[in-house]
């Protein structure tokens, strides 16, 4: 374990120790987001979701 200058512990990767603080507002995020993309998918027609995925792919495949 690294120690600080008055030989205090420290994390071995502080940059890693910092994005830990921040994951709880990213997953809080995350759960709004897949929630409110099922609900948009429910009120979409069969029709649209279909239009939506096919402009997906063939973007996915033009990349490559």
């Amino acid at each position: 374990m690294p120690k600080g200058l008055r030989g205090e512990k420290r994390p071995a990767d502080v940059i890693g120790m910092r994005t830990q603080e921040r994951d709880p507002w990213k997953s809080v995020a995350a759960k709004l987001g897949a929630r409110g993309g099922k609900a948009r998918a429910a009120r979409m027609t069969p029709e649209r979701r279909s239009e939506i995925a096919r402009r997906a792919a063939e973007s996915r495949w033009r990349q490559k």
